[in-house]
């Protein structure tokens, strides 16, 4: 159950960020702030969750850049 939130919230964030500010940084770096409060917090402690982390932040961080691009043309 929490690596399937781990491979899809971090990725909703980032594109619900990018929404929100209308720059692809920005999202990631909110979403990174997250994460890593929640790190912090001990709320992810397997290593697997980590990566699940992180794949879905790459993903989400790609397709928002690319409707960034989409909305400035």
């Amino acid at each position: 159950m929490w690596f399937i939130a781990a491979l899809i919230v971090p990725g909703l964030l980032v594109i619900l960020f990018t929404r929100v500010t209308y720059n692809h940084y920005v999202g990631t770096l909110l979403t990174i702030a997250l994460l890593a409060a929640s790190y912090f917090k001990g709320y992810t402690d397997e290593l697997h969750e980590f990566i699940a982390d992180i794949v879905s932040l790459t993903v989400g961080f790609l397709y928002s850049k690319k409707m960034v691009e989409k909305i400035k043309k």
